[in-house]
């Protein structure tokens, strides 16, 4: 998933200069420009808020400021949960770590690529990066679902909040007894103070994340471009932001 994941951390770079929440206004709206102000401060007392690009009074596709302020912020959390991800499976496999069992059903071992993720990824069969990005196409379908026990982000819901599997008329066909944030309901009964310390936790670490993984590949694809990860990782040739060696899209257009 390393590509993917530096295509979404890519979208969800311009949104981690939107500071995060505080608290939820009273209204059916998400945050606004000055609980941004506030939570800024807390996120980094050093940087404060931070918005070259005036984000946080634009209004996306003729919303509201404060529904595109909700689209923002839980384009900041997702991407960054994703790059944290991409990080974590970053070093794993430039450490050779791998199951030890077979990849694919007709045996094929997961490849080695001797300690260079992104061609470790090129070396995966087509079906089975479709078989990821199917996946990962149901939970993005499923994470805009607004429904009456979910709100949408940019509706007043919960940005970074991802709707719970829930069988029935309005969930699937078939039941799924976790959800994705809390699985074994191990915060059940944590504090309301240790929630919001943990999101500001997640947030931080997301937006290094998203740093942390851009750096790797900067340097692999121009050597020197990260001074301080010269001849840590090794260099590498190919395309980080194309999914797929074949060019799907070029070719079916003509182009090579």
């Amino acid at each position: 998933m390393m590509k993917l994941a530096v295509l979404a951390a890519l979208a969800g770079s311009a949104a981690a200069f939107a500071p995060a929440q505080t608290g939820r206004v009273s209204t059916a709206v998400s945050e606004t420009k000055a609980d941004l102000e506030v939570l800024a401060k807390k996120l980094n007392p050093v940087v404060g808020f931070y918005d070259p690009l005036n984000l946080a009074e634009a209004e996306f596709w003729g919303t509201s400021n404060e529904a595109t302020i909700g689209f923002l912020r839980h384009s900041e959390i997702k991407h960054g949960r994703i790059a944290m991800f991409a990080f974590v499976g970053y070093i794993v496999h430039a450490n050779g770590i791998k199951f030890p069992w077979a990849m694919q059903m007709d045996g094929t071992p997961f490849p080695d690529a001797n300690g260079n993720p992104p061609a470790l990824w090129d070396t995966v069969s087509d079906d089975a990066k479709w078989q990821i990005f199917g996946l990962i196409a149901f939970l993005e379908f499923w994470s805009e679902l607004s429904t009456p026990n979910h709100k949408h982000y940019m509706a007043g819901g919960k940005p970074g909040d991802f709707p719970d599997f829930i069988s029935g008329p309005e969930g699937i066909p078939h039941p799924v007894p976790f959800n994705l944030y809390d699985p074994f309901k191990l915060s059940k009964n944590m504090s309301e103070e240790k929630k919001e310390s943990r999101l500001r936790a997640e947030l931080n670490n997301g937006r290094a994340a998203m740093l942390g993984i851009f750096g790797f590949l900067s340097e692999q694809s121009a050597e020197g471009s990260v001074p301080l990860l010269k001849g840590v990782v090794p260099h590498y040739d190919g395309e980080v932001m194309a999914p797929f060696v074949t060019n799907y899209l070029g070719s079916a257009w003509g182009i090579n």
